[in-house]
This record gives C-alpha cells, structure tokens and sequence, in this order.
C-alpha cells in the first residue's frame, strides 16, 4: 500500500500509516516528472500546495484510492474528476481552526491599536501618542462569511468581546444562538462594521469581494481575509480603502499567490500590491494564519486519523 508524500507535513503522518502497513515514501523534494514516475501505482498521496492534481496528472495514478490534503482547501485538487474516479479525499480543517482564529483576532487587534505602526515609529525614534490612538473592538458588529470550521472558531474567539456577530453561510442555516444570529448578505451589508470571510475558493466565490459587494455596505468598515487571496479582488480592494469605505484590511492572503510560496516577489509588483505594502491601513501576513507550532502536528494527526478510519 504505497502512499506518495508530495509535500513535507509532520512526521506522525508517516509513522502512524507505516505502523498501519502503509508503505510511505517521501517524494517532498522531486521534480512532478520524478512523482509522476512515483505515482502509477500509488493507492494515496499527500499533498500541500506544492503541485495541482488536475486530470493529466490523475490519469497515471491507475491505483489511487486517497489523496489527503494537509491544510483546509481543496483548490489545487480536481475534486469532480476525483469524484468520477471514486478517489476519497481527505482535508484537515479542524487542524488549524483555531491557530487561523487565533492569528484574524490578532491581526484586528494589532490594526485596531496600530500596534505594527507605533513599533516601526518607536524603532525610528518616533513617540507618538496621540497618532496611535486607537479604537475598541467592543461595540462593534462583526460580519462572518462561512460558518465552517474556521468561521466558527473565529466567532469562539470574539465570545469575550461585547460584539454583535451576525453570520452568513449560502450552504448552511438554523445555527443561531445567544451568541451570534444568522443573517443574509443584506443584514450583513446593512450592520456590520467589521467583515471577514471564512469561505473556500471555488467558481463562486473568487472576487466574492468586489467594488460591487463592498459598495453594498451601509457603513465604512473593516476587512479580514483569512481564506483565500482570489476570494478579493485587490484593485477593488485598494479603490474602496482610497474612498474611505474599508477603514483597513488584515490580508493574510493576497490575489497574486502563486503555487510556490517562497518565489512571491520574484513576480512583478503591480500598483494595486505596492500600494497595500505602503499603506498604513493594511496589516499584511505571508499565509501564516494556520501556521503554528500546534496545528503541525494536528493536520497530520486528523488525515491520519481520518485515513486510517476508513482504511
């Protein structure tokens, strides 16, 4: 039972199918020529973001039962052709949910009290007080789009604050409670001073976040994106922070992502990107929002748990 290791995720993935008689070979380092060759007669892969499992490459793989994505989204995977083929996949949202709630709560408040702004001053011998006077969370109306593992885990961290939380979920209803109230984009739009979007990226939702929807909004507000950097649409992002209809954005995400994190800047700069790596408003993070020491080791312990259930 050959399982091809694409990408590197923490080790207790591969010792926990071995002991299970899985024979698990580490391809994190070859070229897709290499793990093609490795693949034809895999039953299961493992995969990050590192390559696209479209049809070309699905077709060599005459064996493959799994494909087990570390991480939440299932973009770079061709989920109706796996569907066609009975190939089971795998994702580990519960892994990270609360390391990606964590880091949105922290990036708000970071914005809410400058604190990334008054660092830089004090560093350049700066001290200015009334510059980096801050607003309070509290008293706001935070609008949530997905009710899924990370939105849910988002809206558990925002339970101490003296906010209205009013939530939007195309797919799910009936889950509203003391704490948050079930809403429609209208309600969202009409309310809500804070988004922030927890959904995956698929046909309907990139560029969810447009001049179109933004304008929508009844108040200026400010914008969390979490998910899915093609979720915004960066040039109608940066024109409604010029108007004053967002207020500031925490992206731990961009449009301009490419598959392989580590060659970002070897692209060119637009002005839409120059601007929000100049502007004061916006707190930026390089895709981190899942990324701790914890949710390491948790996504490999969930796909191995969910593998070695069905297995």
């Amino acid at each position: 039972m050959k399982v091809v290791f694409l990408d590197t995720v923490h080790p207790i993935l591969n010792e926990e199918l071995t002991a299970n008689g899985y024979n698990c070979i580490d391809a994190s380092a070859k070229s897709m020529e290499q793990c093609v060759d490795l693949l034809k007669d895999a039953i299961g892969i493992v995969i990050r973001s590192r390559f696209s499992l479209d049809k070309n490459i699905l077709d060599h793989c005459k064996n493959l039962k799994f494909i087990a994505r570390s991480g939440a989204g299932m973009e770079n995977i061709d989920i109706d052709y796996c569907n066609s083929r009975n190939i089971t996949l795998y994702n580990a949202p519960e892994g990270n949910r609360n390391a990606v709630a964590e880091h949105a709560l922290g990036m708000l408040l970071s914005l809410f009290n400058n604190l990334n702004k008054g660092d830089s001053e004090i560093r350049n011998g700066t001290w200015d007080r009334e510059g980096n006077r801050g607003i309070e969370l509290d008293g706001k109306t935070i609008g949530i789009i997905g009710y899924g593992n990370n939105g849910s885990a988002f809206i558990k961290k925002l339970s101490g604050f003296d906010v209205e939380i009013l939530v939007y979920d195309k797919y799910k209803s009936g889950f509203s409670n003391n704490q948050i109230k079930e809403a429609t984009l209208s309600e969202i739009q009409e309310k809500a001073t804070v988004l922030s979007f927890h959904i995956p990226q698929n046909e309907e939702t990139i560029y969810f976040g447009n001049s179109s929807f933004f304008d929508g909004f009844l108040n200026n507000f400010y914008l969390i994106n979490l998910s899915r950097g093609k979720i915004i649409k960066t040039a109608d992002l940066v024109a409604a922070i010029k108007s004053t209809k967002i207020l500031g954005a925490c992206l731990d995400v961009l449009e301009y992502e490419k598959s392989s994190f580590e060659s970002f800047f070897e692209q060119e700069i637009t002005p839409d990107f120059e601007y929000l790596l100049q502007s004061e408003k916006v707190i930026l993070s390089p895709h981190v929002g899942g990324w701790t020491k914890e949710s390491y080791y948790k996504l490999s312990k969930v796909l191995s748990d969910k593998i070695l259930a069905n297995s």
